[in-house]
Order: structure tokens, then C-alpha cells, then sequence
């Protein structure tokens, strides 16, 4: 019965994954990106992992997505400069190749969950642990601290970047 969510959720973020590479319109596109992130993060729900699921909505669907949209609008502010709509030569070829290569991946991973696999790495117990709020906290402050604050230097620096940006425009 907890399989149907899964399955439901799994192939709302594929469908969506591809809306988001097949839209012509970024900002359709972003939508698409927001139904992803969203249910990955009731995948998240699913692997009882509820803070990796809260993050995501925040961080990734929220903020990040807004940032996406921001840079979308930012760069394409009239539709007269658009590129033409035919098709390159090596686009066709380009396109049976990674399709092939989609298709190849989709029946390889079908053949896996048919054929008999030995258990996992991991037990669900250690795997349960690992997704908690403070095995999360514990990591990210002890082993990962560097990158954590690189990344909210970087972070800062977006910000300050989008409000020079923003003031040069008024």
C-alpha cells in the first residue's frame, strides 16, 4: 500500500523532469523544476527523512527556484531577440543518441528490481538515523563545517550581487 505514493510522487518528478528540459519557455520551465523539487521532497516524507523534505521545499523549491526566475526575467526581458525555431543538423542525431541511452538506463534499472538482489548496504534503522534532524545538524557542524561556511559566503555574495543589480536598474 506505501508503494503507491512512491510510485505516484517517482513518476510526478520524472514527468515533470522532462517538462522541464522539453517547455521552450524558461519560465514554464522553473515550474516544472518546482514540481520536481517538490516531489522529491515527498520522496523525502517517504524515506522518513521529514527535515531533508523541509529543506527542500525551502531551500531548493523556494529560494533557489525564486533565484532561477529572478535571473530568467533578468536576462530576457523582451521576446524580439528569440532564436529560430528550426532545428539544427546535429540536433536529430544528438537526440536518438541520449534517448537511446535513456531507454538503455530506464530497462537496466527495470532488469535490477526484477532480478534477486542481496540486501543492502545499510539497515532501514541506520538509514533512518541518518536523515534526523540532528544526524543532519551533527554532520553539517562538525565534518562538513568549511564547506558550510564557503557556501554561506557564497551565498552572501549572491545576495549582495542581486541588490547592486537591482539598484543599477532603478
Amino acid at each position: 500500500m506505501e508503494s503507491i505514493p512512491f510510485y505516484f510522487l517517482a513518476a510526478l518528478a520524472v514527468l515533470a523532469a522532462l517538462g522541464v528540459v522539453v517547455m521552450r519557455d524558461p519560465v514554464y520551465s522553473a515550474l516544472a523544476l518546482a514540481v520536481v523539487l517538490t516531489a522529491l521532497a515527498g520522496l523525502y516524507v517517504l524515506l522518513s527523512a521529514p527535515f531533508l523534505a523541509a529543506a527542500q521545499v525551502m531551500i531548493y523549491a523556494g529560494a533557489i527556484l525564486i533565484l532561477f526566475v529572478f535571473v530568467i526575467m533578468l536576462l530576457s526581458p523582451g521576446r524580439e531577440g528569440d532564436a529560430p525555431r528550426g532545428a539544427l543538423k546535429w540536433q536529430r542525431p544528438l537526440a536518438v543518441i541520449f534517448g537511446g541511452a535513456l531507454v538503455a538506463q530506464l530497462a537496466l534499472v527495470l532488469l535490477m528490481t526484477i532480478l534477486p538482489t542481496g540486501r543492502g548496504l545499510y539497515t532501514p534503522e541506520y538509514l533512518a538515523q541518518i536523515g534526523s534532524t540532528q544526524a543532519v545538524g551533527a554532520a553539517l557542524f562538525t565534518d562538513y563545517l568549511l564547506p558550510f561556511e564557503i557556501t554561506s559566503l557564497l551565498l552572501l555574495v549572491a545576495m549582495v550581487g542581486v541588490i547592486v543589480l537591482a539598484k543599477k536598474k532603478s
